[in-house]
């Protein structure tokens, strides 16, 4: 049940200190797409006053998400949730929102649900979080990004890396403005979108 993946490792100490310096004092997190879980368990450890929300729509990962919750019992990582970003539906109440790895593995209509959801889940000055490979006004660099887009849109073509600039004119009508971008190892970036 248990799953693990190899990049949450790698990427988990880059992220936690970028979270550290945008996600609020307190409030409840929402994590969109926890996949394995690990991110969840490790960012809920590394802020203890916040209430860490883990969600994914797929069972399995569901399933992996409770079991390392069981595990590791802590008191402020909240049971998983079933929730599916293209579904219309209220979101639980959330001081801010992580998306990690999503974007790129889902279609373009996950990215709009994300945006929407957010900018109606969101108080003013709230963050959306997002990490992965992102593509720059057109530009995709270096060569294992354009390799890795090219893989990922021979197994779905409606997947790929995402322009920043694609995100951030879907975010500001919404109310969401990109306030940051951070290089993180791996040829990945965090984007801090502020919910005005």
């Amino acid at each position: 049940m248990k799953r693990e993946a190899p990049a949450a490792a790698r990427n988990r100490e880059p992220i936690r200190e970028v979270l550290a310096t945008c996600l609020p004092a307190s409030g409840t997190v929402l994590e969109i797409a926890s996949g394995t879980g690990e991110h969840a368990v490790y960012l809920a450890r590394a802020f203890p006053a916040l209430a860490w929300q883990p969600s994914d729509p797929d069972p399995a990962a569901l399933a992996s998400i409770a079991a390392w919750r069981d595990e590791v019992q802590l008191p402020n990582l909240r049971a998983p949730i079933a929730l599916d970003v293209t579904v219309r539906a209220p979101w639980p109440e959330a001081a801010a929102i992580v998306c990690i790895n999503m974007l790129h593995i889902s279609p373009w209509e996950a990215a709009v649900g994300l945006f929407e959801h957010a900018a109606a889940t969101l108080p003013a000055r709230g963050v959306l979080y997002t990490y992965g490979p992102y593509r720059f006004d057109g530009a995709l660099a270096p060569a294992s990004n354009v390799d890795f887009d090219r893989s990922l849109r021979a197994r779905d073509p409606r997947w790929g890396v995402r322009d920043v600039a694609d995100l951030r004119t879907l975010g500001e009508p919404l109310g969401l403005a990109l306030e940051l971008a951070v290089a993180m190892p791996a040829n990945n970036h965090s984007l801090i979108f502020r919910k005005q």
